[in-house]
C-alpha cells in the first residue's frame, strides 16, 4: 500500500495486531472491521464465529446483529419522507399515530403509573427525530413501575419477550404514561421503534419495504434486514452474552432456528437490523457524501446536515451524557462524547482521539460503525459479544484508538 492512500501501513498493521490480541484472548470469538477514508476501503476479518472453534472464520460478507447500531439507519427513511414532504418535523404524529394523543405524564419518572398530570402539548414528529417525545429507555430508573411495564408488555424486553405485531405494539405503549413532558428531555431507544410504525403508517407500507426500496437497494444493501433468510442463514455467527462474573459464554441467540431466522412481527428500527461492513460502510460513506451514493442522490443535503448537527439543549445534552455514564452499552466507543442529531450520536467536544463532528453510533450485541467528516473516515467493528462483561467495549475503544492513529495526512 503505497502513499497518500488514506492510511499508513504502519498504523493500519497496529489496528490489525491489537484486534487480534483481542481475539487470541479468548474473550472475544471474532470479528470484522472495515476503515476507509478516500478511495482506499481496508477489511480484517479475524477468528471464529463461535468461541469454541466450531464455526466457520469470520468473513468480509458475514451478517451481524447489528442492535442499536440500527438507529442511525432506521432514521434514513424518515428523512426521506421529510425532503417529500410527506411529513413536516411539527406536524402531529397522533393524526397518523392516535394511540399517542392525549397523553400523561408521570409526576416524577420514578413514580406510580396513576401519578400523573396532562401532557402540555401534543407530540410532534420533531420530538420523534429527536428523542425527546418524553419516553424511553433509563437505567438510572430501571425499577422503577414504568420501566417494568415497559418490559412486561414487550414494548422493550430486548427480546425475552418477543414484541407483537405494530398495531398491539402501539396500543401497549399508548396505554403507558410519559416520563417526562413532550420535548424536554432527551429519552433513549423507543423513538427510533415509533419512527418504524409512523413510516410505515404514512407511506401504507411495511416499514421494512419502504426502507429497502428508498435507502437500501438504492444504495446496494443487500444483506440488510430484519431477519437473514434461510439462504444466508449459516452466515450469520450465534450471538453471546457472557456471564458477568465468570466471562463463561452464554448464548444469547442461535443463528439456525434463533430470533433473526424468520421474519419478526415487529420491526424493530430501535435494534432489529442485520448487515454487513460492506453494507453499513455504503449507508455512512453516503452521509458523508452529504446525500449522493454513485451520482444517485439518496437525502437531500440538509437531512444529512440535520440528521449529523446537535440537536439537544445543554440541559438535554446533559441527561443524554448522564444515561450514556450509566449504562454500559451505550458508555463505549464514541458516542458518549456530548451530544444527539437524529438517529445517533454527534461529537461536541473532544474527549478522546477522534474531532468534534464525528457521527454514529453503537450496539449491545458488540457493532460500532461511525463517520466523521473531517477526515472523510469510516470505522465499522462488528461483533457478537454483548456487553455483561467490558471485553467487547475495549476492543471497541481500541479499534477506534488505532484507526485514528493509522490515518496518513
Amino acid at each position: 500500500m503505497g502513499k497518500n492512500t488514506g492510511f499508513s501501513e504502519t498504523g493500519l498493521r497496529r489496528m490489525r495486531d491489537v484486534l487480534t490480541r483481542h481475539v487470541e484472548s479468548g474473550k472475544i470469538p471474532g470479528l470484522v472491521a472495515l476503515v476507509s477514508r478516500g478511495d482506499e476501503t481496508h477489511v480484517e476479518a479475524i477468528g471464529n464465529t463461535r468461541h469454541d472453534g466450531g464455526g466457520a472464520p469470520m468473513d468480509r460478507d458475514t451478517i451481524f446483529r447489528m442492535a442499536s447500531t440500527s438507529k442511525p439507519l432506521t432514521m434514513a427513511p424518515v428523512m426521506v419522507l421529510l425532503d417529500e414532504c410527506g411529513l413536516r418535523l411539527d406536524d402531529l404524529v397522533q393524526e397518523w399515530l392516535p394511540e399517542l394523543a392525549d397523553r400523561q405524564v408521570l409526576k416524577r419518572p420514578d413514580g406510580p403509573l396513576d401519578d400523573t398530570v396532562p401532557a402540555q402539548r401534543p407530540i410532534t414528529v420533531r420530538d420523534l427525530v429527536t428523542s425527546t417525545f418524553g419516553l424511553g429507555v433509563d437505567l438510572s430508573t430501571m425499577g422503577s413501575p414504568l420501566q417494568a411495564a415497559l418490559q412486561e408488555h414487550a414494548v422493550f424486553s430486548q427480546g425475552v419477550v418477543p414484541a407483537p405485531e405494530a398495531d398491539e405494539w402501539m396500543r401497549r405503549l399508548g396505554a403507558l404514561p410519559l416520563m417526562h413532558q413532550p420535548g424536554e428531555r432527551w429519552g433513549y431507544h423507543i423513538s427510533h421503534d415509533v419512527l418504524g410504525v409512523l413510516v410505515s403508517r404514512v407511506t401504507g407500507k411495511p416499514f421494512e419495504t419502504f426502507l429497502r426500496e428508498r435507502v437500501l437497494d438504492p444504495l446496494g444493501m443487500a444483506d440488510t434486514g430484519f431477519h437473514v433468510p434461510g439462504d444466508k442463514i449459516d452466515r450469520l455467527p450465534p450471538c453471546y452474552a457472557p456471564h458477568p462474573q465468570t466471562g463463561e459464554f452464554l448464548v444469547w441467540d442461535e443463528a439456525a432456528g434463533g430470533r433473526y431466522s424468520q421474519a419478526p412481527e415487529f420491526q424493530s428500527g430501535g435494534g432489529g437490523l442485520v448487515s454487513t461492513v460492506d453494507d453499513y460502510h455504503a449507508y455512512f460513506r453516503m452521509l458523508l457524501d452529504q446525500g449522493t451514493h454513485g451520482g444517485e442522490r439518496i437525502l437531500s443535503r440538509p437531512a444529512v446536515q440535520l440528521m449529523t448537527t446537535n440537536r439537544l439543549t445543554p440541559e438535554q445534552e446533559s441527561a443524554r451524557s448522564a444515561l450514556a455514564r450509566g449504562a454500559v452499552h451505550v458508555s463505549f466507543g464514541q458516542g458518549q462524547q456530548g451530544g444527539w442529531g437524529l438517529g445517533m450520536a454527534v461529537r461536541t467536544y473532544r474527549g478522546d482521539y477522534a474531532p468534534v463532528g464525528q457521527f454514529g453510533w453503537d450496539g449491545g450485541t458488540g457493532t460500532s460503525a461511525y463517520a466523521d467528516p473531517q477526515n472523510r473516515l469510516t470505522g465499522i467493528l462488528l461483533m457478537q459479544v454483548g456487553l455483561s462483561t467490558p471485553d467487547p467495549a475495549r476492543v471497541i475503544h481500541d479499534f477506534w484508538t488505532t484507526v485514528y492513529q493509522a490515518i496518513e495526512d
